[in-house]
């Protein structure tokens, strides 16, 4: 149950078997890999790093990533990786909190440690070739081997991962060997996973979910994985997937959510004729089973498991999937959990739920609502973190004294015992009359509307008000007007945007229940800042807050 173990069982058993490469490149078997690490270990022996020593990863993911990232945990030492979108303040800090002795930074990233003092993270290396940056130790030799032999324990500490979190403060979650490769094993419980399969990632592996379930698990699998050398943009994503053709993604819930607003929904209503088909339950369905048929050969042709995570997925867009027979599946987890806690795959889709609770842990519904059976989910098991660093109140805060995890998330657990989550606890807003009032339900709906492009529901002066980002592209095209700044086109149009978000906040109206009716829509002019599985900082907004909303309707 450690990752130095699992790894050289893989190594030795399928040796020439293909592991990791960018697009287009050649691929490192599992044994050139085995090799690559060693050398890196034996680096890290002449660095002086040594078991239980810290060391940070700051790069984008790729080969040099995990051999680093393989090298630093097989000696016993724990790896610190940290999200590319970490701002130079927010690296120097975790670094100084870590207490890492050294850094593996990227090309691309070297520019937010340029102003590193001495003092923090000593020695500083080179990510793609392992070369020294900064700090007086022997230089890399790829044909060293390490000198010594390492035992490590499934209960040693692997890895300190610093959220990105929603709620503001950031805090460094430690897990265990045996946290994630049980959470791994466990994992791969929910759909079938072997040597045939092909990965590509383009979430950041310094993120657990893209960590556990984008690499640990093709690991223990004996996968193949393939990085982008750039950002998952359209034009760099399109022509990997036909390329690569990977039968297994993990993506967040935007991703395919803004592929169904702008490719999907369009296609059906560019006539009157056709939008009147669609409405029609059993044409929509064919229509829907077309234009799955479709995305599949966008997505390469051999997809068998699109995992959606990091949030919930709207359910306009989970319906279409479903009628599209598209092989989406859902998991639920947090960083605390190694990450993952339930899940269903492409064989039992069940809409709006996250599936059942993995094997071997524990889950249940702490101090349920009796009328409606909604409480906080607590978690007990293996996967559950050691606690957070240096920090034994806000541990205690959220682990009991026998091992139960609080996430602070709402949920309900039904007869087949699948999951469903209704929001977080701190998200939650408490109505006139008592009642539960989820934001994110809210715009969920708001979201499906063709001119939005992000939203976010908050409370000011005890009434909910919608903060709301429309596509001003699709707006000019409507208003014939010209591409301007946010700020000059609201200026312009003013009336015809008001008219707009009146309707928004009438549609909205109509179709949620009486306690969750919005009194105000903002214009929202900047987009909403968000951790790295693009979920909005919630607490940068609302009350106290002022990020740029010009305009409003009440």
């Amino acid at each position: 149950m450690t990752l130095p173990a699992r790894f050289r069982w893989q190594a030795a058993r399928i040796p020439d078997h293909p592991f990791l490469a960018f697009v287009g490149e050649k691929e490192l078997t599992y044994g050139e890999t085995e090799k690559r690490v060693e050398s890196v270990l034996a680096f890290l022996e002449k660095a002086g790093i040594g078991k239980g020593d810290h060391v940070a990863l700051l790069g984008s993911n790729s080969p040099h990533w995990v051999v680093a990232y393989l090298a630093i945990t097989s000696m016993g030492a724990v790896a610190i990786p940290l999200l590319p979108d970490f701002h130079a303040g927010e690296i120097r800090k975790f670094l100084e909190h870590s207490g890492a002795k050294m850094l593996f930074v990227g090309k691309n990233l070297s520019s937010k440690v340029k102003d590193l003092p001495d003092t923090v993270s000593p020695v500083i290396v080179s990510l793609e070739e392992f070369s020294l940056l900064r700090g007086g130790v022997p230089s890399y030799d790829p044909e060293d081997r390490p000198a010594n032999e390492y035992e490590v324990d499934e209960e040693d500490l692997a890895l300190i991962i610093y959220t990105s979190g929603t709620t503001g403060r950031s805090k460094g979650v430690m897990l265990t060997h045996r946290n994630i490769i049980f959470d791994g094993i466990k994992s791969k419980n929910v759909h079938p996973i072997g040597e045939e399969d092909v990965f590509l990632s383009i979430l950041p592996l310094s993120h657990t979910y893209e960590n556990t379930i984008g690499f640990i698990i093709p690991l223990l699998s004996g996968s193949v994985i393939y990085y982008l050398k750039k950002p998952p943009t359209p034009s760099v994503l399109l022509p990997a997937l036909k390329k690569v053709q990977p039968t297994i993604m993990l993506t967040v819930p935007l991703i395919i959510e803004k592929i169904h607003k702008k490719q999907i929904v369009p296609a059906f209503e560019k006539s009157g004729f056709m939008k009147r088909l669609y409405g029609i339950p059993f044409f929509r369905k064919r229509l829907n089973r077309m234009a799955g048929k479709k995305l599949m050969k966008t997505f390469g042709g051999r997809l068998r498991f699109y995992g959606i995570g990091g949030a919930k997925l709207t359910e306009s867009v989970e319906k279409f999937l479903l009628e599209a027979r598209f092989p989406y599946a859902v998991g639920y987890g947090l960083t605390e959990t190694s990450p993952l806690i339930a899940g269903f795959g492409p064989s039992n889709q069940r809409l709006q739920s996250t599936g059942p609770p993995i094997e071997g842990i524990e889950v249940k519904i702490h101090d349920p609502d009796p009328s409606t059976g909604e409480g906080e989910i607590w978690v007990r098991g293996p996967n559950v973190m050691k606690g957070y660093y240096k920090e034994p109140e806000m541990t205690r805060d959220v682990l009991s004294e026998d091992g139960w995890f609080r996430t602070g998330d709402l949920g309900v657990l039904d007869e087949d015992n699948y999951l469903y989550i209704k929001g977080r606890l701190k998200n939650v807003i408490i109505g006139p009359g008592g009642e539960n009032i989820y934001p994110e339900d809210i715009e969920s709906l708001i979201n499906t509307l063709w001119y939005v492009d992000e939203s976010l529901v908050v409370e000011e002066e005890g009434k909910l008000v919608a903060l709301v980002r429309v596509n001003l592209e699709e707006l000019e095209k409507k208003f014939n007007d010209l591409k301007e700044g946010a700020a000059a086109f609201y200026e312009k149009n003013i009336d015809s945007i008001d008219s707009v978000l009146k309707d928004l906040k009438d549609y909205v109206n109509r179709n949620v229940n009486r306690f969750s009716r919005i009194s105000e829509v903002k214009f929202q002019e900047e987009p909403f800042i968000r951790t790295a599985t693009n979920k909005i900082k919630r607490f940068l907004y609302g009350e106290g807050n002022d990020r740029q909303q010009k305009g409003s309707l009440s």
